[in-house]
């Protein structure tokens, strides 16, 4: 006789299922192809995505990074992203990012807000990597608006080691859709542009072991700039990839 099947409770609580990670999105009308942290078709796992309202490229970067972090007008002026941040949670989700590597200024804002990791900016990855690297060796950041990136958001990424910053502010496909919001986006163009920055970044500072893309719109153009580097590249889909797999184990399996 065997024993019966055991049944599964299972339990409610929010309105949808499926997802682990929900990610705190600017607001804009631009593409985001995939890659992008913006098209949930970047990843091989359900994500929850929030608008965070009235927060454009601009305003994230440029007004919140001229301010004064630890002042009481930067955590009113964050309330929608630490607003945003409890309603993912509530909707189920078990960490929290964020779809812009300037977000680290509010890394710890975010995480007082929650109960659940928070990972708010690509550049949490650059002490790992810088690691990985002989001393000699320098990570390469290749960021939105290299003047936009201070040393308060590489300190509240934990950065510490010299790393080379180059940004993309200058180039006229990628400025048109991520600063003015311009609806269409030509793909070649857009990734040329950011191929010849990656490209110059290495040959005037061949001391570049590896690349890191802070901008989660950078991705969808990684493979390019792996091929004209010859370095490893990582983006934002590492890190999410890499807290989606802690945050939902499964079992191992194969031959013992």
């Amino acid at each position: 006789m065997t024993a019966p099947a055991l049944r599964r409770v299972l339990r409610g609580g929010h309105n949808i299922y499926g997802h682990r990670i929900g990610i705190l999105l600017i607001e804009g009308h631009f593409p985001r192809p995939p890659g992008a942290i913006g098209n949930a078709a970047s990843f091989p796992f359900p994500v929850l995505h929030h608008v965070v309202k009235g927060f454009s490229g601009s305003r994230t970067v440029r007004e919140l990074g001229a301010m004064d972090p630890d002042s009481a007008e930067f955590r009113e002026a964050i309330g929608p992203w630490l607003d945003g941040a409890r309603s993912l949670v509530a909707q189920g989700c078990r960490a929290i990012t964020t779809s812009c590597g300037f977000a680290a200024l509010f890394q710890k804002h975010l995480c007082e807000a929650v109960d659940v990791p928070v990972f708010a900016s690509s550049l949490m990855l650059a002490p790992m990597i810088s690691r990985m690297l002989k001393r000699s060796q320098r990570l390469g950041i290749v960021t939105a608006e290299a003047a936009s990136l201070t040393d308060n958001h590489l300190r509240a990424a934990g950065i510490t080691d010299p790393v080379v910053i180059v940004g993309v502010e200058n180039c006229p496909e990628f400025a048109a859709t991520a600063w003015d919001d311009r609806p269409w986006l030509d793909f070649e163009l857009a990734e040329a542009e950011v191929v010849v920055v990656a490209r110059h970044m290495v040959e005037r500072n061949p001391e570049v072991g590896a690349i890191l893309l802070e901008c989660s719109l950078l991705p969808p153009y990684a493979a390019a700039v792996q091929d004209a580097t010859g370095l490893p590249v990582f983006d934002f889909t590492h890190l999410v990839t890499m807290v989606h797999d802690a945050c939902a184990r499964r079992p191992f399996s194969g031959l013992t």
